[in-house]
């Protein structure tokens, strides 16, 4: 019998939510200023954007820029003849 597709991997629990618990959207609040920890009320808690931002593959431009530094380098260095 075959595992079903959601229960291969533990990378399931790493994905991105859009509902956080309450103990994440507290942490959250508290972090932007919009929520004391000493006083506030757990409940009624406003709501939390969480939203998943996708971000350029910066390692790419990193490679591409040390491959021409490396060029720059081979090529300016004095030959001895």
């Amino acid at each position: 019998m075959s595992l079903d597709r959601s229960l291969k991997t533990a990378s399931t629990l790493v994905k991105h939510r859009n509902v956080l618990s309450r103990a994440e959207r507290i942490a959250k609040l508290a972090a932007t200023g919009n929520f004391d920890l000493e006083t506030g009320n757990p409940l009624g808690l406003a709501k939390v954007a969480n939203r998943k931002v996708a971000t350029a593959k910066p390692a790419k431009k990193a490679e591409t820029e040390e491959a021409a530094a490396e060029e720059e380098t081979t090529t300016t260095e004095p030959t001895s003849s």
